[in-house]
């Protein structure tokens, strides 16, 4: 189900081939995006196994995240694209989210992709949200991060409001992101407030300067199909 919305927005689609051969394709399919009519920011990434950001890639599944000048350019390149033909003919799972930038704050390869990304669309104190975290990880810091990341991991899984999620990558190790899905606001805060873990690791991450460039942003998910690992979180 979607709803007709003005103005730009963002999509998130996660594709699993059935082997780690379709690896191929994130190159192959990248002159194809650069071409593509209305994609304003884009970024294809490798995928960790599990919910999480971990040292381990899984080669058959990858993520986009784009950010469209308006609702009919996705429209048309999910209908035209030959990369969206493939996704329907070859994947093995394919899911994929239609998102209102909430908020944004932060960089991603210098520029604010969501930065215009505003819509007159009301925002809801209840209801799903997704939320992505990015960041480019300074080298020195780089044991001190993924030391990190089992015990937040561990309390995500913990935390009934997160519905989903997946940790990706632009570059091996050192450019990292999640992606996740919340059953509202209130969970996201819960997570973020509530528990130690995450407490420390954001405390440990400013006071040592673990990045050279982060963002952090908010949406309203209008619109979703497919499954992630078997479902629609959304459903």
């Amino acid at each position: 189900m979607t709803t007709a919305i003005r103005g730009s927005i963002a999509s998130f689609h996660l594709v699993r081939y059935g082997d780690a051969g379709a690896m191929r394709h994130m190159g192959l399919d990248r002159p194809v995006l650069r071409a593509a009519e209305g994609l304003l920011f884009w970024r294809l990434m490798g995928t960790g196994r599990g919910s999480s950001m971990t040292l381990g890639a899984d080669l058959r599944r990858w993520a986009l995240l784009a950010v469209w000048r308006d609702e009919r350019h996705l429209e048309r390149f999910l209908r035209c694209s030959p990369i969206a033909a493939r996704w329907r003919d070859e994947a093995e799972e394919c899911w994929q989210a239609r998102l209102l930038p909430l908020a944004s704050r932060g960089r991603w390869g210098g520029t604010q992709p969501f930065g215009t990304a505003r819509n007159a669309f009301p925002i809801l104190d209840s209801g799903p949200v997704a939320v992505l975290t990015r960041a480019s990880i300074r080298p020195a810091r780089l044991v001190a991060f993924y030391r990190s990341v089992a015990p937040v991991q561990n309390a995500l899984l913990r935390q009934k409001g997160c519905l989903a999620s997946v940790g990706m990558g632009e570059w091996p190790l050192a450019r990292q992101a999640t992606f996740s899905l919340w059953r509202d606001t209130a969970a996201i805060s819960e997570f973020a407030h509530g528990g130690p873990e995450h407490r420390r690791v954001i405390r440990e991450s400013r006071t040592a300067r673990w990045y050279s460039e982060e963002l952090f942003a908010r949406f309203t998910p209008y619109g979703s199909e497919g499954t992630w690992d078997g479902a629609d979180p959304l459903g």
